[in-house]
């Protein structure tokens, strides 16, 4: 039986983001009317004012509703939500505007209060979200809102979807039983029931303790895909289908019919085209221009300091990375390796150096050992800050970049991986995915995990929260080598 666990939470959403509206324009009202020393143009009863907003409210939460702010696919996006937040905050206020206009009727007192109230409305409601985010988080520790699963399939994606989920006091939900993987389960999860087949499943799982079930296989029997849908369908039970080749169905999916007879899903390789491509560029060249301009009195303090500490040495390093379709650029960095480990791959300076051994953990820590001997010591804080990528900004607004995108790689550093060519289907990037996401942390398949899912994903919206996140993991200092 499917779980209410989600429709109660997004009950309290809804009670929640009312009441955080009530309360920001009750606020508003106070700040520039009972509050405040200048006398109002317009005074207004606090009771006919309340009683406006309690009668427009509930459309201002169909608005919120109509964005999605309560289904279950916002409530772990918090940029996202955050964004939604304030484009409903403020087409909501556009209506009751549009209310007053069109009833001639006088609601703010004040031409101030509309703007406290928007503001003081975001802000309510960002807190409310965060919170009830963390409350729910909290019960999840004591099994309250918990969401029963089972998972069916012998895939790749099964063992990665169990490790994902195995605790439940972490991820929401309780896996009641794994069907494949069955010596695997038994051996690394041995708390979790696995079955051979989906009948003897179903037949030590009481139906009501299913609320979800996840097939990541599609069986060449035909008849084993129609009773997994079928039992769900039959029981009331939440049903989900991850296809064996994941990677096909993110993106930019269009359903279109084929000579307007044949139903077809065509599936681009990014979803970074047509508009979108020109909006991007137009992006690049004009925030890009905007930190570059704001950048270049740090660039020639950084580089002063630079030919300061080792005047025989450039200061800029050149060094040829690949970008869409496999082009390749020369990208501008600050030097900051020693003069004699300049120009060389990381493999043949340690072994300049007399170290191949550190080859080993440089690739196995994320590119990067503690206090690498190859760098020098203005070099270090370069990394350290994140100084030494700014040259890149001229890259952008050339052209060879864009700001955000995958991470440019050495030719030799992508030659050997299997998804290059979906990588390259976009610009290389300045930041992305992988560098805000604790680079140092993540292993050189996991970036480019990263740097794939950002290419066959991309929105505007995501270039943005990228950006922020990067100043954030600057200043933070997170992750610079």
């Amino acid at each position: 039986m499917k779980s209410n666990a989600s429709l109660v939470y997004g009950l309290i959403l809804v009670v929640g983001d009312f009441l955080a509206l009530v309360a920001a324009f009750v606020f508003a009202y106070l700040i520039r009317g009972p509050l405040s020393t200048v006398p109002v143009a317009h005074p207004i009863p606090a009771t006919e004012y309340l009683k406006v907003f309690l009668l427009l409210f509930p459309f201002w939460i169909l608005i919120f509703a109509l964005l999605g702010l309560y289904s279950n696919s916002i409530h772990e996006k918090r940029f996202n939500e955050l964004g939604r937040l304030f484009i409903g905050s403020f087409v909501g206020l556009m209506f009751v505007i549009a209310y007053g206009y069109a009833f001639d009727k006088t609601i703010f007192p004040a031409r101030l209060v509309p703007v406290y109230g928007f503001t003081l409305a975001f802000i309510f409601l960002a807190l409310f979200r965060n919170l009830a985010r963390e409350a729910r988080a909290y019960l999840f520790r004591y099994d309250v809102g918990i969401t029963n699963i089972l998972i069916v399939g012998n895939t790749k994606v099964t063992k990665e979807l169990v490790q994902n989920l195995a605790d439940r006091h972490i991820s929401g939900y309780r896996i009641v039983g794994v069907v494949g993987h069955k010596d695997h389960i038994s051996k690394h999860y041995p708390h979790l029931p696995a079955f051979d087949n989906f009948d003897e499943a179903v037949k030590k799982i009481h139906t009501h303790d299913i609320h979800s079930i996840v097939q990541t296989e599609l069986y060449a029997d035909q008849y084993s895909n129609n009773q997994i849908l079928e039992f769900a369908q039959t029981n009331h039970i939440a049903y989900r289908f991850i296809p064996g080749n994941a990677e096909m169905f993110v993106g930019n999916i269009e359903v279109e019919l084929f000579r307007s007879q044949i139903p077809v899903i065509a599936v681009h390789q990014t979803a970074l085209i047509g508009w979108g491509r020109i909006i991007k560029r137009l992006t690049d060249v004009l925030l890009g221009g905007l930190f570059l301009i704001v950048a270049l009195p740090i660039m020639v303090v950084v580089a002063i300091a630079i030919k300061l500490s080792d005047p025989r040495a450039p200061m800029l390093f050149k060094d040829p990375r690949l970008t869409r379709f496999g082009s390749i650029h020369r990208i501008y960095k600050f030097r900051t390796h020693k003069r004699a480990y300049t120009d060389m791959t990381p493999e043949n300076a340690f072994a300049k150096m007399g170290k191949p051994h550190l080859i080993k953990a440089y690739r196995s820590g994320g590119d990067h050992i503690p206090d690498d001997p190859r760098v020098s010591r203005i070099g270090h804080f370069l990394r350290r800050t994140s100084l030494d990528e700014l040259p890149q900004l001229i890259n952008v607004v050339k052209g060879d970049l864009s700001l955000v995108g995958p991470r440019a790689l050495q030719p030799q550093e992508l030659a050997s991986h299997d998804k290059k060519d979906l990588i390259l289907a976009v610009k290389s990037g300045v930041t992305g995915l992988a560098q805000i996401s604790g680079r140092r942390n993540l292993s050189f398949a996991e970036r480019r995990k990263l740097d794939l899912y950002y290419v066959q994903n991309w929105s505007l919206w995501m270039d943005l929260v990228i950006l922020v996140k990067t100043i954030r993991v600057v200043f933070r200092r997170i992750g610079a080598h």
